[in-house]
């Protein structure tokens, strides 16, 4: 796998985060891992389509997922992860995922993105579609997301 289809997913952070709000973000080494993962939390999986191919993964635990949702939504209290709440997490996966898709696509990588599922649960296994699996930790003002990108 080209670690350049990856990096556009890690920069997207940096770009879209601020625009929401966030202000100190970080980001672990990108590694390479199983693509069996097995997580507890909020799970967000977006499919990848075209000259690309596979899934993206972004989990963080629910206190995590509220307190972003409630950064998002100007800082409405979040005390549950309703409806509102899912939503609002989803569409910041479709953000991060949409916005790395148009930075393929300025690298001449054209794919397209499902809509964004959510998966909600105490150690759930998810098993990627591609053998090759990275993965890199985001800390976004002390809120610890994880990204999974599989792609071939």
């Amino acid at each position: 796998m080209d670690l350049n289809n990856i990096s556009p997913f890690i920069k997207t952070v940096y770009d879209v985060m601020p625009q929401l709000g966030f202000e100190n973000i970080t980001s672990t080494d990108i590694e390479t891992v199983n693509k069996k993962i097995t997580a507890s939390g909020v799970m967000l999986t977006v499919g990848v389509v075209g000259e690309l191919r596979g899934n993206i993964v972004y989990i963080m635990d629910k206190a995590s997922s509220m307190k972003t949702a409630s950064k998002m939504m100007m800082g409405m209290p979040v005390d549950t992860l309703d409806e509102m709440t899912k939503s609002a997490i989803s569409e910041l996966a479709n953000m991060l995922t949409a916005n790395s898709a148009t930075t393929l696509s300025r690298m001449g990588r054209t794919v397209d993105i499902s809509v964004p599922a959510l998966i909600e649960g105490m150690d759930v296994d998810i098993a990627l579609s591609n053998d090759e699996v990275y993965r890199s930790v985001v800390s976004v003002d002390d809120i610890f997301i994880e990204i999974y990108v599989a792609l071939s």
